[in-house]
């Protein structure tokens, strides 16, 4: 290759990828000598890419991490994949993302070539962002410490808020993170408890990494993350209800989440629902929705929020219609 510039981007683009190259390699893919390479190396380190070289038989270079970052070169599936996903960040449940990803889309559409801005633009002009449901949501610094930990499998401290609001100290190995719409929750054991345990990330504040380091565990029974999370809020939630269904539990069963709740059979046209939710108004929102007929079995609280409703519907079906409920 004539061009050095082109080189040096060319010869950039394949050391920011996850592997060790020989000289020879690399002077092979770019059809230049070993020594053309050790030049256009240090020519890299000059403008400040960390290019780690090792020596022997098996050596070769790689990008390392650095004390600043410098600016990466991406393929163009890549810089689209990068593109997507700060536009979906911008909206996404983690406090004080939302500013930090539009400035990162902004210069990186700012040099995307035209017909990839075509691409990105297309998508953000198609399609239309629903809003996120109120409630709190996870802290980045928080989201991102407790990530690391998981990946480093290292003790991490933290003061978390119960659903009834009493502050409680946790000392836990992070096992990990499962997003599930909202909320963002962390699958840990929890030393102090002997046991697992599912916390919601948005309560988690003072988070401290010990520096400890211990082996891996697996969940129970082979269990992966996400299943252990749907199992866990199956029982859990601040506000509960029960249900009688007014279908067999096989059709329950298809048209119920898991995530929902839990099933049981009452006679073969019927079956219980026992189920959950951070609150009884959102609880009689998701209830509202259940495709069969159902019999409130309490709390009575819930009664009022499903009313309530009730009277909505039934007002807007009037309006609808011209007519007058009695």
């Amino acid at each position: 290759m004539r061009d050095p510039s082109g080189r040096l981007l060319q010869l950039l683009s394949l050391l920011q990828t996850p592997r060790e190259w020989s000289g020879t390699e690399l002077a092979g893919r770019l059809g230049v000598t070993p020594r053309t390479i050790r030049r256009d190396v240090d020519r890299l380190r000059e403008l400040g890419y960390p290019v780690r070289a090792t020596q022997g038989n098996t050596g070769g270079y790689r990008l390392t991490a650095g004390a600043a970052m410098p600016p990466l070169v991406l393929e163009d599936e890549e810089a689209i994949a990068v593109a997507i996903g700060l536009r979906t960040a911008a909206s996404a449940a983690i406090t004080g993302i939302e500013d930090t990803s539009l400035r990162a889309l902004a210069k990186l559409e700012q040099v995307l070539p035209v017909r990839l801005r075509h691409r990105v633009t297309t998508l953000s002009e198609a399609a239309v962002t629903l809003p996120p449901r109120d409630g709190p949501a996870a802290d980045a610094d928080v989201l991102a410490s407790v990530a690391a930990a998981c990946v480093a499998h290292e003790k991490v401290r933290f003061a978390y808020t119960k659903g009834d609001g009493e502050m409680t100290r946790r000392l836990v190995e992070p096992h990990r993170l499962v997003a599930s719409g909202r909320r963002w929750y962390l699958v840990a054991f929890d030393e102090n408890r002997a046991d697992w345990r599912t916390f919601r990330v948005d309560r988690i504040t003072e988070v401290h990494r010990t520096g400890v380091r211990v082996p891996g565990r697996d969940l129970p029974g082979g269990t992966d993350a996400a299943t252990w999370v749907m199992e866990s809020l199956s029982g859990y939630g601040d506000a509960r209800s029960r249900l009688l269904l007014h279908v067999p539990i096989e059709a329950a069963t298809e048209l119920v989440p898991a995530s929902h709740g839990v099933l049981e059979p009452v006679d073969d046209r019927s079956c219980r629902l026992h189920t959950h939710a951070d609150s009884l108004r959102y609880l009689a929102y998701r209830i509202a929705l259940l495709p069969m007929d159902y019999t409130l079995l309490g709390p009575p609280e819930l009664a009022e929020h499903l009313g309530a409703i009730a009277e909505r519907a039934g007002r807007a079906i009037s309006a609808f219609t011209g007519t007058s409920r009695p």
